[in-house]
């Protein structure tokens, strides 16, 4: 039995590890799937509603479904993470596209939920009113994105992958827990979904102070951070005197505006040459069926 003590000090080390860097995780995805409806249907496309029908008691209804299909697909990008980890490791450039996608995704989200000055706090405009499927999509965006850093902090603390696996996995599944009671936090606590991409944005604003300028981040720092933005955004919606300085957050949300139009503004021309490419693939595709 003593033989076993360290294997199991360590898969207990790595299911700590993975809730404190998953708590923001889980507040995100959270966020993200609280607008789905938890009494409607999964709306399969068309050649898919038999699959549909076999898999919607796994599954359920659309919100759970949400959290139950990007449970999967987390199991599945942490696999590959893990034997991707050396690669991870040695090539900074994968964090700063992940930093760049959450920062945008920040951006994007605060901005859309500033509700102009005119609305209450925590009650703008809804997170992102994405179809069932688009919201799966980003779920499992961020995921991967997340996953960079756990699975390298994972690896560093055993060598032996099905030790990692095992510690990563029990993980994941209590965060996609957690996700669920966060989506219901989220109707009652409405300020929550500000907070989330909050939590976006400073993660990726972590990941770019670490790989460009090598400022390093204790998962303990990481974690007394997304707790206290959690609290912070908790507060400022309960004590009235907190809320007095709307006028600097609604002066951060027009600065954020600006930036967001920026950023589009730069990304206009590739988007184009995107759309162009489209048009002339469906072009060539329906002149081969004629």
């Amino acid at each position: 039995m003593d033989f076993y003590w360290p294997t199991i000090l360590i898969v207990l080390q790595l299911i700590f590890l993975e809730g404190i860097l998953s708590i923001d995780n889980a507040a995100i995805i959270g966020a993200l799937v609280s607008p789905l409806p938890d009494k409607e249907d999964i709306p399969w496309p068309g050649p898919l509603k038999k699959l549909g029908r076999f898999l919607h008691p796994l599954l359920g209804k659309q919100r759970t479904a949400a959290l139950r299909v990007g449970l999967l697909g987390a199991y599945l990008g942490r696999g590959a993470m893990l034997f991707m980890t050396s690669f991870l490791i040695h090539n900074s450039w994968i964090k700063l596209l992940g930093a760049a996608y959450l920062i945008h995704l920040a951006f994007d989200s605060l901005e859309d939920m500033s509700g102009g000055g005119g609305e209450e706090d925590g009650e703008g405009k809804p997170i992102l009113a994405k179809t069932f499927w688009a919201t799966v999509l980003t779920v499992e965006l961020m995921d991967l994105v997340f996953s960079i850093d756990n699975v390298v902090a994972a690896v560093s603390l055993s060598s032996k992958i099905w030790v990692v696996m095992l510690g990563v996995a029990i993980g994941i599944l209590t965060m996609r827990y957690a996700a669920g009671l966060f989506s219901y936090a989220v109707e009652r606590e409405p300020i929550l979904k500000q907070a989330a991409y909050i939590l976006v944005l400073t993660i990726g604003v972590e990941l770019v102070l670490e790989q460009v300028w090598h400022i390093a981040f204790s998962d303990m720092v990481r974690f007394g951070i997304s707790i206290s933005i959690i609290l912070l955004s908790l507060a400022y919606a309960h004590i009235k005197p907190l809320q007095k300085l709307r006028f600097i957050l609604v002066w951060l949300a027009q600065g954020i505006g600006i930036v967001n139009e920026l950023v589009d503004w730069l990304l206009a021309p590739f988007r184009g040459i995107f759309k162009l490419i489209g048009i002339i693939l469906r072009s060539l595709r329906q002149a081969q069926a004629s």
